[in-house]
């Protein structure tokens, strides 16, 4: 039985959804047998798994057919589920894996529309919950830059929000687009990635104590 389904999860394209999916489910596969799904009908994680020529990364699980089952049969065979959901906040699918999840991350850019995105996405977690009381959700910052006042500005603001922020984000590096580029995680990327590494290391310690 899967010790956690994790879904990746934000209405708002482009804030990082399918690489930290991508990444959490590399460094939790150093960890215990984890399955990556392909929930977006953008394909974007298959077609990223798909160019990584020495296939490291596991061909993503589609979200086919009965989404909950399919979940089901996931969580029975592997320790860890990670779940790349469309960039939506209605519909079957993503119903479905909200009310199968343990833990939803919803990554946000430190910008004051995606600050405004974040309130549509602690509405669909409250909805959830009614169906889903042991849903829990995080809030994870990407393409942080530490000495931005706006990167700083941001983690206060959120601070207010129901839902809370992991003290670990993802920085802005070059390695998460390489990575991309290559068809790999950043863990595949060797000693070009170590500081990357860390971030998503960080996250995962964190995630794993909640």
């Amino acid at each position: 039985m899967a010790d956690r389904i994790i879904a990746i999860i934000n209405q708002k394209g482009g804030t990082g959804k399918t690489t930290l999916a991508l990444n959490l489910a590399a460094g939790l596969a150093l960890r215990g047998s984890t399955r990556l799904v392909d929930a977006d009908p953008q394909r974007s994680i298959s077609q990223w798994v798909g160019m990584g020529a020495e296939r490291a990364i596991p061909s993503p699980t589609m979200l086919g057919g009965d989404p909950v089952d399919t979940l089901s049969e996931l969580a029975r065979k592997h320790r860890y589920v990670v779940v790349d959901c469309a960039p939506a906040v209605q519909g079957p699918v993503i119903d479905a894996v909200m009310a199968s999840a343990n833990l939803v991350l919803i990554p946000v850019l430190p910008s004051p529309l995606d600050l405004w995105a974040s309130l549509d996405m602690a509405a669909l977690v409250s909805r959830a919950r009614q169906k889903n009381q042991a849903l829990r959700a995080c809030l994870v910052l990407n393409q942080m830059e530490t000495r931005n006042a706006l990167s700083r500005a941001m983690r206060e603001a959120l601070v207010e929000f129901d839902i809370p922020v992991l003290s670990a984000d993802m920085q802005r590096r070059a390695a998460y687009r390489s990575a991309a580029v290559e068809g790999t995680s950043v863990y595949g990327l060797g000693k070009r990635a170590q500081t990357a590494v860390a971030d998503i290391e960080a996250i995962i310690e964190e995630v794993l104590c909640l």
